[in-house]
């Protein structure tokens, strides 16, 4: 089986004259990397166990060309997912295909930390000093005096100097082989294939981590015609970016065989102290009164109100329930002050968006919370704030009914000022039936398991809050 598909469906989905074109520029040299990649791979028969790993650039949709595993990994992190790959999956050959703007800018710190642990994965670096997806803007790779769309008087002293990625990468103790290649004529073009198909014999025969620099050329972005395009890449961009091998490890032992993960349920909970056994069930359905399908909470407040925790619990009590649910933290400078939040959903069935950008209920702990996400509740919703903070509410949508409970006030009475976020969660059972009190209550005691000696005082704070909202 040929590692190309038989049909592209990128463009007119794979119709017509367009069932074999890319979308890749004409002159562009992704599209020879890609065939010499998809060569090696056919011709070591390795094509059921690779894993090609692309992220943001002009190779986003190389899934769409080869036939073989594709994972697609966030700017600049492929060679992380693909050391995730490789662990667990030590058979696997990995490559990780990157681009200058995509490798040696945000992917740097990534590319350094895997290389220098030397695991053995193929890394395919495609240079052609720009960033070309995005709109030619200077990349770390362009060249001294090169104009891009933000270096439009060429790069100079201001924008420093291009980073050298092959040599870079030669100076580190993992790597075993490294070679820099171009593509403007066709004896570098057999080069190319060569040491490509070389980084992923070295993987197949687990001796170590391979990098292989390809000089491309980018005619969009260039101005230049195809041919034009390739002189200059022969004539100004390699008398910067030498070609050559800059690293090999001719006597490179292999690797010894990395230990088989362990993908054993039982064994794993069981290391971090869990267990298999289903926790009691207290609900009797899905809170379909709020939502038929998806219920969407916020909870916010000040750094320190507890907001996060109040949501983290919230959440464990809904997976306990049988529910899907997702907990998405939001920190930064609020943590110090103003309003942090976090977006809680219980689904009846799959959990298709974590955010709550528009709740079924908002949970406030301070004014700024209700002044910033009060108006953003569902109509029919929920407004539940602290009303020792809380002294004036914005406009709120058709039906959204308010509920203040002085949240401070009763956890100050406990003598123990942190728990008003336990407070507010009795609260918010007692208002909107969300969940049994018998749930809450059971994650609270799992939660506070190693300290049994705050137990007491979190139920009571919980009790309270319903008892608030019965009075």
């Amino acid at each position: 089986m040929s590692v190309f598909y038989d049909r592209f469906e990128r463009h007119a989905h794979g119709e017509g004259l367009k069932e074999q074109t890319t979308h890749y520029c004409p002159g562009c040299g992704h599209g020879l990397v890609q065939k010499y990649l998809a060569e090696a791979i056919e011709e070591l028969g390795v094509q059921d166990r690779t894993i090609a790993v692309s992220p943001v650039g002009c190779a986003v949709f190389m899934y769409y060309y080869l036939d073989v595993g594709n994972t697609q990994a966030a700017h600049g992190r492929a060679p992380a997912v693909a050391l995730a790959h490789k662990l667990a999956n030590p058979e696997a050959i990995v490559v990780s295909y990157q681009g200058d703007g995509d490798l040696a800018a945000i992917g740097l710190a990534e590319i350094f930390a895997v290389a220098q642990m030397g695991a053995p994965i193929t890394v395919v670096f495609v240079n052609n000093a720009i960033y070309g997806m995005t709109g030619g803007q200077m990349a770390p790779t362009t060249l001294p005096g090169q104009v891009t769309a933000t270096s439009p008087r060429g790069r100079g002293r201001a924008e420093g100097q291009p980073l050298r990625m092959a040599e870079l990468m030669a100076q580190l103790d993992g790597p075993i082989y490294v070679e820099r290649v171009a593509l403007y004529d066709a004896k570098q073009r057999t080069r190319a294939k060569k040491a490509i198909r070389k980084a992923l014999e070295l993987q197949v025969a687990n001796r170590g981590f391979a990098f292989v620099e390809v000089l491309a050329e980018c005619p969009t972005h260039l101005g230049m015609e195809p041919e034009a395009a390739e002189a200059w890449v022969r004539d100004t961009m390699c008398a910067y970016f030498p070609l050559g091998v800059k690293k090999e490890l001719a006597d490179a032992e292999p690797l010894p065989a990395p230990p088989r993960p362990d993908f054993d349920a039982e064994h794993l909970l069981a290391v971090v102290g869990a267990t298999v056994a289903e926790p009691p069930r207290f609900a009797s359905g899905f809170p379909a009164h709020l939502d038929p399908r998806d219920v969407g909470i916020k909870f916010a407040g000040a750094g320190g109100d507890g907001a996060q925790t109040a949501a983290m619990l919230l959440t464990h009590s809904a997976v306990h329930e049988g529910f899907d649910a997702t907990h998405i933290p939001s920190y930064g400078p609020e943590s110090r002050g103003g309003t942090s939040f976090a977006d809680v959903r219980i689904a009846a069935g799959e959990v298709l968006s974590p955010a709550a950008a528009r709740p079924h209920v908002l949970v406030a702990f301070n004014a700024p919370s209700v002044a910033r996400f009060a108006p953003q509740v569902e109509p029919g919703g929920v407004v539940l704030y602290d009303s020792a903070a809380v002294h004036e509410l914005p406009p709120l949508a058709a039906g959204v009914r308010a509920v203040g409970v002085p949240f401070s006030t009763i956890a100050g009475e406990l003598g123990r000022p942190r728990v008003k976020n336990v407070v507010a969660l009795g609260a918010l059972v007692a208002v909107t039936g969300i969940l049994p009190e018998a749930s809450l209550l059971h994650t609270l005691r799992e939660t506070l398991a190693r300290k049994s000696e705050l137990v007491p005082l979190n139920e009571a704070a919980f009790r309270r809050g319903v008892e608030a909202v019965a009075a």
